[in-house]
């Protein structure tokens, strides 16, 4: 296990009772989104009512000492990485008829069945939230060739579709203009409900596993 200490954390006062961290990269940021868990889990972090990862940041709200924290933030070894904190794990069942299937297949140098496979394959988990409310950033496809964005985003990409842009695969949770590359679409889930509790099925943290259905 490699352990990363925390000295390029770069912390910003955000308001009078708020910090904002800014990470080199991701996986940076999943780490520390770990780590703050397991010690607000632990009683070991002063009392903070959100902590809001994103793709190069953590936003930490709610704190009534934000001073005290910044300081001791720079001290912190981040010794777990995503992989081993454990999360809800969610099973999600995939149709595998994306528009762009063919097309990602052929990115990857297999063939389009060879490509759900590997797509569902891949353990996944939730790295941010964004873009549209229920939109889960998921990271985890290491072995996946990344993929860059449509050239022409579509106007309109359906509820459901299951998409990948760079190190990201994510699933539309409504309706809405889009860029990702679509592989699939998921059958009898809803990503984003805002009469449920919690409204969006994803939250940063959780492990997600695509299981093939049929065509």
């Amino acid at each position: 296990m490699t352990v990363e200490r925390t000295p390029r954390l770069r912390v910003l006062p955000y308001g009078p009772n708020a910090l904002l961290v800014e990470c080199a990269d991701h996986r940076q940021v999943q780490s520390l989104h770990a780590e703050l868990l397991h010690r607000r889990t632990v009683g070991a972090l002063p009392p903070v009512r959100e902590i809001v990862p994103g793709e190069r940041t953590v936003l930490l709200d709610g704190l009534d000492d934000p001073d005290t924290l910044a300081g001791q933030l720079s001290g912190w070894t981040l010794a777990r990485t995503p992989d081993e904190v454990p999360g809800p794990a969610l099973r999600i069942p995939v149709r595998y008829d994306g528009a762009d299937l063919d097309h990602i297949a052929r990115h990857w140098q297999v063939d389009a069945a060879e490509a759900a496979r590997r797509h569902s394959a891949a353990r996944w988990r939730v790295a941010f939230c964004g873009f549209v409310p229920g939109f889960a950033y998921l990271t985890g496809g290491s072995g996946l060739p990344a993929l860059p964005r449509r050239a022409t985003p579509r106007t309109r990409v359906p509820a459901g579709a299951v998409g990948l842009a760079g190190p990201y695969t994510g699933v539309y949770p409504r309706a809405s203009p889009g860029g990702w590359q679509l592989i699939g679409t998921v059958v009898d889930i809803r990503l984003w409900d805002p009469h449920r509790e919690p409204a969006a099925l994803l939250a940063p943290g959780a492990q997600v596993y695509f299981e093939p259905v049929p065509g």
